[in-house]
């Protein structure tokens, strides 16, 4: 798994972790619906990040990337960015 994974997983930590703590209510109840999102579709959004490892991609340059190519790139799960999109 490469980083794409590794931000899933702390992106899932910390969603667990504000509905962990009990000293900001409006966060927890904010993440709930997330997290719960987010460890259902483990399976499926890890299957979406690991199927386009190795991948070549263009992102438009090395130095100078086309943030768009690049955002495309870095987020390859579309299950994963409609659970962050509703946060």
């Amino acid at each position: 798994m490469d980083n794409r994974g590794s931000h899933f997983y702390l992106a899932m930590y910390w969603a667990q972790a504000l509905v962990d703590q009990s000293i900001i209510e409006e966060l927890q109840e904010r993440f709930k619906p997330a997290l719960a999102q987010l460890v259902a579709n483990e399976e499926k959004i890890v299957e979406q990040l690991n199927a386009v490892q190795g991948v070549p991609m263009d992102i438009g340059g090395y130095y100078k990337p086309n943030p768009v190519l690049a955002a495309a790139a870095m987020r390859p799960s579309v299950t994963f960015n409609e659970i962050l999109e509703s946060i």
